[in-house]
This record gives structure tokens, sequence and C-alpha cells, in this order.
């Protein structure tokens, strides 16, 4: 059983910066919008987009294949709220609210993959930007209202962590102030931690035995 976590934040609060520690060899990044990342590096970002377009398969079988064949333990994807978006934008002429289930469906299906379907020892990262909600609350960001309805995205993970910045400093928030949707088990973590994704895997892995 895999070990999906989502990682909150709006652009720019340190959620791709946060991978900064790793090595090449010790990560694979699924780069769903293509972009570079904000920092030097010998990871090799995957194009997601790019190797579902050449060889005709969707983004997410693309990155199932990339994590169940990949012979690294953590895995990330980069902005994976343009899962949603780009497949939303590939149905957008097409009738009928039937469409915003399978966007849901094929979401969930991701992150079901990730506990189900790869090995134990191995960690994915959801990079997901968020929004605020019309009663203030900070949550992980959709296409729509009637997608929520359809599925709660945070409610699929055990731990999800939010991006903070005040312009100087770059932070995870790891609890809930009742203003998010931010959780993580009892011990594992304290409630603000710096955004070191290395960090967080090592912690995660050493809470759970998966070293």
């Amino acid at each position: 059983m895999g070990l999906p976590v989502l990682i909150l934040g709006e652009s720019g609060s340190g959620k791709s910066t946060s991978l900064r520690n790793f090595k090449g060899n010790e990560i694979g990044v699924m780069n769903v919008a293509g972009k570079p990342l904000p920092f030097k590096s010998d990871i090799k970002p995957y194009s997601v987009s790019r190797v579902a377009k050449q060889k005709g398969f969707s983004r997410y079988d693309v990155i199932k294949s990339a994590i169940k064949n990949g012979k690294v333990k953590t895995y990330v994807i980069d902005d994976s709220q343009y899962l949603l978006a780009f497949d939303s934008f590939d149905h957008a002429k097409d009738v009928g609210y039937g469409k915003f289930t399978d966007m849901a469906v094929n979401f969930q299906d991701l992150i079901n993959f990730c506990i189900d379907e790869i090995d134990d020892d191995k960690i994915v990262y959801f990079l997901h930007h968020c929004e605020t909600t019309d009663f203030g609350k900070i949550k992980a960001k959709t296409i729509g209202k009637m997608l929520d309805n359809q599925l709660t995205v945070e409610g699929l993970f055990s731990i999800v962590l939010l991006c903070d910045t005040d312009g100087n400093t770059h932070k995870f928030i790891t609890q809930s102030d009742g203003k998010t949707t931010v959780k993580s088990p009892m011990g594992m973590f304290e409630r603000e931690i710096d955004n070191d994704l290395k960090m967080v895997d090592e912690t995660i892995r050493e809470y759970y035995s998966l070293t």
C-alpha cells in the first residue's frame, strides 16, 4: 500500500521550491503543466502532458505508469490541480453534467492507485493549488462547486500540509486552525515546520517505518 500526501498552497507559496533538497536520483517529478523548477537542480521533471500527447495516452495513465514502473521511492505530481483543469478543457464542448462526474472519478482513481497499486514504501506528493471558500475556509482548488459536490479531495488523504509565506520565510502548516483542511497524524510534526519536502519525506518514513 502506497501513501499519497497532499501539499496545498497558492502560486508562489513554495510548493515546488520545497523539493530543493532532493537529488535527481531520489525523486520522480511528474510535471503536469511543463513548468521548469524554480531552483537549480539535477532533478529532471517528467513532462506529463507532452508524453501523453506523444503516446496518445491520458495524463492519468502516463502518471500511473511512471510511478508504478519507477525505481525511486518518492514521487511528486507538480500542480496536480491542472489534471482537473486540463481534463475540463479537453471536454469543454461536451454537454451534460456527466463530464464533471468523470473528472472527479479520474482524479479519485489516481489517488486510489497511489494507495492500492504501488509498492508499500512509495510516497506520492500531490502539489496542489488552494482556494478560499465563501465562508473563508482554505481548501484544495477544483474546477467548480459541482465537482466539490462529487469529490472532497482532502478526504482521500491522511496527510494534508499547507504552504505559507510572509514574503521572507516559507513554511508548512501541519494542523488546522479551523480555517483550513490541513491535517497530519498525532506527533508526526510540530504545527509549523520548514517547507523542506525531503525532511517531510524522511519524517513520514520514520513515523510509518517505511525506511
